[in-house]
């Protein structure tokens, strides 16, 4: 296997632009993923893993992984451990990097089963915690609609690597989908902060349910919530008007399965 020393080879700029730019990911059709955990779960996945980049060091490691990695990817790198230093997002890297390819199909709702879906969420972090706990919970896909970049190095890190294994159905047009959806028998439940609204606790969700969460400053968009079947809300005891969307997001999820 070749060995890439130069942190200046062109190979490590276009890895590197590929994590830095979404414009570069939305143009080249890839992704990348840093880290031992996150790389190697490209292996119980649907994602083509396009180029891997890994230091000998940590390919003495992870041995079995790396063998396995070198199987499938179509094109593999050692690298130097400046070159590691180089591509990191991560205060200390692990060595391992995985350039994968954004698949062309687009998922679709599953009659009688339940969903997430995210109106115009915009930090990475809350993005990811909330992909992240739809897996753990038993959700079956989440809905994107004018959210930041799913594959944004903050999201894939927040999520543990559940963007790799949740279905995610990108968005253009959330009220139109929203309405062919119920044509199919889901029901849509948009989570506001509003005392008017349902108590959450209260709603017994049909087999096909999706709850609506919004954006961090603004809600959920008011299209949006004129488009859903009714409007819900989680409760609070405390002096707090509202939650943390990641957190609003895992009670209303915990509550639509319940």
């Amino acid at each position: 296997m070749e060995k890439i020393t130069s942190r200046s080879n062109d190979l490590i700029k276009y890895v590197k632009k590929l994590s830095a730019s979404h414009r570069a990911r939305v143009q080249e059709r890839k992704f990348v993923l840093e880290g031992a955990r996150l790389s190697f779960d490209v292996l119980n996945s649907v994602y083509q893993p396009d180029i891997f980049l890994i230091t000998e060091k940590a390919a003495e490691k992870y041995e079995k992984q790396f063998e396995d990695m070198i199987t499938i990817a179509n094109s593999a790198y050692f690298i130097s451990e400046e070159v590691a230093d180089k591509l990191a997002e991560t205060e200390s890297t692990q060595g391992v990097f995985c350039v994968c390819n954004i698949p062309d199909g687009k998922n679709q709702l599953v009659i009688h089963q339940k969903y997430v879906a995210l109106d115009h969420l915009q930090d990475p972090s809350n993005l990811g915690a909330i992909i992240r706990t739809a897996e753990a919970l038993g959700i079956s896909g989440a809905i994107c609609f004018n959210c930041c970049d799913i594959y944004n190095p903050k999201a894939l890190r927040a999520s543990m690597g559940s963007i790799l294994r949740l279905p995610v159905i990108l968005s253009d047009n959330l009220v139109y989908d929203i309405e062919c959806a119920q044509k199919n028998g889901f029901s849509f439940y948009a989570a506001v902060p509003d005392k008017n609204a349902v108590d959450i606790t209260k709603i017994d969700f049909p087999a096909s349910s999706v709850i609506i969460i919004g954006n961090e400053g603004n809600g959920i968009s008011e299209p949006v919530k004129a488009a859903a079947d009714q409007l819900v809300t989680i409760n609070m005891l405390g002096r707090a008007e509202s939650l943390n969307a990641s957190m609003a997001g895992a009670i209303a999820m915990w509550e639509m399965l319940r």
